[in-house]
């Protein structure tokens, strides 16, 4: 067998077999201690075997570790083995003489979980043809389980000399060891018990997105030393909250392994949200409760254990649009070093540039079938070994592009609508990217469903009393049929949102006419500057107690909305009880007190909580509300009397010429509950019939005539957003025909007796 190991100072040379054992400088070890407390060290790992091509990482199999990597244009690769975080240097230089398809293979029988590696690879250094190959840059592995130590910035991880007139065209030969991210090898070994994933139907689901420190890092009940952290989301209190809420899922935002750029912590600043993901395997580090490198994967799988226990399941947000290694600019750290012009698109015309759909600096490059694997690989290791229960794929239009267009029926959809394991979960796509015909809101295929931006820019515009909307806002209310039906897809397609990570909270969207990003450091540059927000009389803050009653009530009206429209609605977490970011629209940078929840709420606060916790319990209670099928007539025209009726201000139905007023602020609706869907059984689903009147006015109130289905119908209020609690049930009883004041600003939500004649 041609295996080499070289010990890194020395340059002895062992071929197995052929050389006793060397000396070990007991100084230099540091024991890396697995969760069964087995101690190994780099150099005690001299039996070197050929091992197998897949698959692809570092793989412990109980008796040893298997090590694997896809580099089709190297010419040797080094794995590199470290005793320690601390070690400036690996202590062992393995050469992988094996090579089967393109993948590089070695297998040592000495190594146990925990150990420490990366690698080293050589090849042409051409940038002009697209190769970056330099072994004075240590890389991480891409199929890297858990990252023992993250990145310490430094001119070093640079494949060229920063500075120089030639850019990255120049060769850097300064060693990166000391600063570069190192993996450890993992026991996927973990008592998951009776762990069952939740497989609430989607159209039952409420989403709640969510940053993992963000909801932890204050909260006051969670113990110290797990805020911020997997043991602090799997913590009581925070499930506790989570299920008096109501939500039957959390999207996380991205917990791969991310990197902070340089400029932002030059400034004092971070990548708080995480989209600069260098490790697609690997849970973010940072996250954890401990100090032990493998702890991360262990609390992560104790976290969906514990919310699953809980009936909630867990969504990622996953970006494999680009990677953290950005431009051509940007530094030498694992796909740039291993392969470049394998791993991302560069341009057609000078391959020394990356093709950019996302704005990052770099695409990875789906036409290449090993990086179109190791995507599905990460998505089916975080189903079958960390038991996640769907993903949120950024910027998912970039996936999609086969050559330079969009393509619905690219093989990145092909392979997961036949894959038996990532076609049964949650897919949610942000059908956007930033390259040409990016926007595909409505055009992903089957499976999929969708960030509705179109919903969520016609409920603000709505909301913020811009006329002409009421006919496109009723078709969003009824699950978006004009964008998912025509496929053969549900309201359960259309992941509807007013609010998100990225962008005003609820409650600044109603204080705010500006982005204030001062805080970024970028001179309020960044972040979107149309947000179809309105501030309701003052800028920010206020003690004018009319805009203050304005802005609850248009607060509660625009989440009352949310969740009483057809498709999946997905809440931002804070808003529920009206969580500031003081008019920053971009708090991506702003890992603080900016964008932590603040569980200190005044008595305001209280209420909005109390009154979403209801909306919610009734979203659930009522099966009209989630319906797994479309209306079966047009939304807007609802001539079907037995499904849906859209509502005049005085009780009558809607016309043509209503639909198309432009000054039209005001409607109402009857969702018809008998027998309002069928189950997968068979079964017929009936639920009460529900009435919701709308008025996004900001003038006096509207006398809305309550309807009559039949003689002596009588309606239930529910609830009245211009009401700062929700009523208790049977608090108040009206007549139809009866005339209701209907507040501007406002939407009530009335339920038909079960002993009116009409029901």
């Amino acid at each position: 067998m041609d295996l080499e190991m070289t010990h890194a100072g020395n340059g002895e040379n062992l071929r197995d077999g052929a050389l006793s054992s060397p000396s070990i400088d007991d100084s230099r070890v540091m024991d890396l201690t697995t969760r069964s407390g087995v101690a190994k060290t780099a150099q005690r790992c001299h039996r070197i075997w050929p091992g197998k091509p897949y698959p692809l990482g570092a793989t412990w199999d109980g008796k040893g570790v298997n090590f694997a990597i896809y580099a089709e244009h190297a010419e040797k690769i080094e794995l590199c083995l470290f005793d320690s975080v601390t070690a400036t240097t690996e202590s062992v230089r393995i050469s992988l003489k094996e090579r089967t398809h393109q993948v590089w293979h070695a297998y040592l029988p000495d190594a146990l979980p925990g150990q420490l590696y990366g690698y080293r690879v050589y090849g042409p250094y051409d940038p002009l043809n697209g190769h970056r190959f330099n072994p004075n840059k240590l890389l991480l592995d891409p199929y890297a389980k858990a990252i023992a130590r993250g990145l310490n910035w430094d001119d070093a991880v640079f494949g060229y000399k920063i500075g120089d007139d030639k850019q990255d065209l120049s060769f850097d030969d300064r060693d990166s060891a000391a600063f570069a991210p190192l993996a450890a090898v993992t026991d996927p070994a973990f008592t998951w018990g009776d762990d069952r994933r939740p497989n609430t139907p989607l159209h039952k689901t409420v989403i709640y997105e969510m940053h993992v420190r963000g909801l932890t890092q204050l909260h006051p009940q969670i113990p110290e030393e797990l805020r911020g952290s997997y043991m602090g989301l799997a913590s009581e209190p925070a499930i506790k909250y989570l299920q008096d809420l109501g939500v039957t899922a959390v999207e996380l935002l991205p917990v791969h392994y991310s990197l902070d750029d340089r400029h932002l912590l030059e400034k004092g600043l971070s990548n708080y949200w995480g989209y600069n993901t260098l490790g697609y395997f690997a849970p973010e580090p940072t996250y954890k409760s401990n100090l032990n490198a493998l702890d991360a994967v262990q609390e992560f799988k104790t976290m969906v254990r514990s919310l699953h226990a809980a009936g909630i399941e867990v969504i990622l947000d996953v970006v494999y649009n680009h990677t953290a290694e950005g431009s051509q600019l940007g530094p030498t750290l694992s796909f740039r070093g291993i392969d470049n012009a394998a791993y991302y698109r560069l341009s057609p015309q000078d391959q020394r540039y990356c093709m950019d759909f996302s704005g990052c600096g770099n695409s990875f490059n789906l036409r290449n079938p090993r990086v179109l694997q190791l995507i599905m690989d990460s998505l089916r290791y975080w189903v079958t070994e960390m038991h996640v229960d769907g993903f949120r794929f950024d910027l998912a239009s970039a996936l999609a592009r086969e050559l330079m267009h969009v393509d619905k029926l690219g093989a990145f959809f092909d392979i997961i609508h036949q894959d038996p394991i990532l076609s049964q979960v949650k897919l949610i796509a942000e059908p956007w990217d930033l390259g040409e015909g990016g926007y595909q809101v409505g055009n992903f295929p089957v499976l999929w469903s969708e960030w509705n931006g179109k919903y969520r820019d016609v409920a603000r515009h709505f909301w913020k009393g811009d006329g002409g909307f009421i006919a496109e806002f009723a078709t969003r209310l009824c699950g978006s049929s004009d964008l998912y039906e025509w496929s053969g897809r549900r309201p359960a397609a259309s992941i509807n949102f007013i609010t998100a990570h990225d962008g005003f909270t609820v409650r600044d969207l109603v204080s705010y006419d500006h982005k204030h990003n001062e805080a970024n450091q970028d001179h309020n540059h960044d972040g979107a500057d149309d947000n179809v927000s309105w501030n309701c009389g003052a800028e920010g803050p206020t003690d004018d107690p009319e805009i203050i009653a304005m802005r609850e009530r248009k607060i509660r009206s625009i989440l009352a909305s949310l969740l009483i429209s057809q498709g999946v609605p997905m809440l931002l977490a804070g808003d529920e009880f009206g969580h500031t970011q003081h008019g920053n629209n971009n708090t991506y940078c702003q890992d603080n007190e900016l964008s932590w929840l603040n569980w200190e709420q005044n008595e305001s606060q209280q209420k909005l909580l109390k009154f979403v916790q209801r909306m919610i319990q009734i979203r659930h209670q009522e099966p009209v509300l989630c319906r797994r099928r479309f209306f079966y007539d047009e939304a807007m025209k609802g001539a079907d009397a037995d499904e849906i009726i859209w509502l005049n201000i005085d009780g009558s139905e809607m016309t043509d010429e209503a639909w198309s007023t432009d000054h039209a602020k005001c409607l109402g609706v009857i969702l018809v509950g008998d027998s309002v869907d069928i189950d997968s059984h068979g079964e017929v689903i009936s639920g009460s019939t529900l009435l919701i009147l709308f008025n996004a006015d900001h003038g006096d109130p509207i006398p809305f005539t309550l309807p009559s289905l039949q003689n002596g119908d009588q309606w239930e209020r529910l609830y009245d957003t211009a009401e700062e609690e929700p009523d208790e049930e049977g608090w108040l009883v009206l007549e139809a025909d009866e005339q209701y004041p209907l507040q501007s600003a406002s939407l009530a939500l009335f339920r038909l007796l079960p002993g009116s004649e009409g029901g």
